[in-house]
């Protein structure tokens, strides 16, 4: 019997004021379905792109955390928060004398020493766990938290807008950020307000792109629950943005579902790599993970071995039938 559950991934424009934890549970309500995960967490005051998995979609989820991001934020100078973003109310404040020297200039040269390959302390109010127990929970408990320095790229770090405001003692930074994983943007704002000796948090955070989901591809959570579900994007589909992309027949799919081994001659490549089978045969080079397409199903990822051989890693246990 055929699974009709909902499987596929999803692209979803995260609102402001929900977790991603509670996107997760609209969208299990949304679409009938508890098998639901997402890549990548954002924090409740930030919006935009989260990619969920639904059904056998979960388990594409690992090959996505782990790509670069861009994001649009506001980086507001002169004070900073407990949380370094405006999830907590202001604590420090600058100097009014500090913030009136600090120029267009400055901040510039703030933000260019932010760029390329860095050593980032993640903010201390965050999921990172110390000793067994999440960083942010040791803080509420009063406990003072110094996390490990991080090696992160930063790729662009481009100031969009500045606006200077004497009226209530801040500057706002509007800024684009391309980065890899694990970077945190309001870090990049306490770092920034620190560089130039006014203190610094994030007043906006939205992501426009997760790798290759954008946010135009996005679906806005509806308030009514009941409407029909949207469209999700294949496992095929999403499989295509993720890893090179291999097609095999059915007796061949067959074959990697029951964990055999495809010999060389038996699949093709469909991602315009005519090197796959060289590069995983190279004396120096790891095996190499692609995605197994049958008849538009994925089938699998699986690893293209040193004798071009392919084995099945992660089953997606379509019907070929």
């Amino acid at each position: 019997m055929s699974d009709t559950s909902p499987q596929g991934v999803l692209v979803c424009d995260k609102p402001q004021g929900l977790s991603s934890h509670g996107v997760v549970s609209r969208i299990r309500r949304w679409f009938g379905t508890k098998k639901v995960g997402h890549a990548g967490t954002l924090d409740p005051m930030a919006t935009g792109v989260l990619v969920l998995g639904l059904g056998r979609g979960t388990k594409l989820l690992t090959y996505i955390t782990g790509v670069s991001k861009t994001y649009f934020a506001t980086i507001r100078l002169g004070s900073s928060t407990p949380t370094d973003d405006a999830d907590s109310e202001p604590d420090r404040f600058a100097a009014p004398d500090a913030l009136a020297r600090v120029d267009t200039a400055a901040i510039e040269a703030a933000v260019a020493e932010l760029r390329g390959p860095i050593d980032q302390v993640p903010s201390a109010v965050s999921a990172i766990k110390v000793d067994g127990k999440r960083s942010y929970a040791r803080v509420r408990a009063g406990e003072d938290v110094e996390l490990k320095a991080r090696r992160v790229e930063i790729s662009a770090f481009e100031i969009i807008d500045i606006r200077f405001s004497a009226d209530d003692g801040q500057i706002d930074v509007d800024v684009e950020v391309d980065c890899s994983s694990g970077t945190y943007v309001r870090a990049l704002a306490r770092d920034v307000g620190t560089d130039l000796g006014v203190f610094g948090h994030l007043t906006a955070l939205r992501r426009t792109r997760v790798g290759d989901f954008h946010i135009d591809q996005a679906v806005t959570l509806p308030e009514d629950l009941d409407v029909p579900a949207a469209d999700l994007i294949s496992l095929a589909e999403a499989a295509h943005t993720l890893l090179p992309v291999v097609t095999v027949d059915v007796d061949q799919a067959t074959a990697l579902m029951q964990g055999k081994t495809v010999a060389s001659a038996e699949w093709r490549s469909d991602s315009g790599d005519a090197d796959l089978r060289a590069e995983s045969g190279a004396a120096d080079s790891a095996n190499r993970e692609v995605a197994v397409v049958c008849d538009d199903a994925l089938v699998s990822v699986a690893e293209v071995r040193r004798d071009g051989g392919l084995k099945s890693l992660t089953a997606f246990a379509i019907d070929l039938a």
